[in-house]
């Protein structure tokens, strides 16, 4: 086990020497995850294992927590989210193997046999967070519609909502009866 995150790593002499990477990583560190984020704060733990699959494959066992600082697209405030992920991924040397992986182990394609630690972590954060973020709790909006035939409320002022094209509508209608 090691506590330091070398850049890169030879996946096939981890696999074989059974190599495993455990520590703490601060969020500020990993750029493309920064920017998804509302603040850079924080830190992942993380644990790399490095092993042979259920059928001999090469496999890296991915598990990492963390609490990231998101924004909510609702109430534009920030919020923390918690984030556990468990996942095995297969490591391959070419795309075509990725028929050949257990159903439960995700593709990741080695360039030259060599894998980047924090690129993988990164990865996995950014496919942990939510499409769109909104914190728990947070009240829908008023003005919601109840049924499709009632007019769509203002928000502010419960008032129903102007159609523009109304009067366009009714003059349309009212050419195709004078034909």
């Amino acid at each position: 086990m090691s506590a330091s995150l070398p850049v890169s790593v030879d996946a096939e002499r981890m696999v074989a020497g059974r190599r495993s990477f455990e520590g703490v990583l601060p969020v500020a560190e990993l750029p493309r995850l920064v920017e998804a984020l509302a603040k850079d704060a924080g830190e992942i733990a993380y644990n790399l294992d490095f092993e042979q699959g259920q059928l001999g494959d090469p496999e890296l066992h991915v598990r990492l927590v963390a609490r990231l600082t998101l924004e909510c697209q609702r109430t534009l405030q920030p919020f923390e989210w918690p984030v556990e992920v468990d996942t095995r991924l297969g490591l391959l040397s070419r795309e075509d193997d990725a028929a050949a992986l257990p159903e439960a182990c995700e593709p990741l394609l080695l360039e030259h046999g060599a894998l980047q630690p924090r690129r993988v972590i990164e990865d996995e954060l950014l496919l942990a967070l939510p499409l769109v973020p909104v914190k728990p709790g947070s009240e829908v909006l008023p003005g919601a519609w109840s049924a499709p035939e009632q007019a769509p409320q203002d928000a502010e002022q419960g008032d129903a909502a102007t159609h523009p094209f109304a009067d366009l509508r009714k003059l349309m209608e009212a050419s195709t009866r004078h034909r």
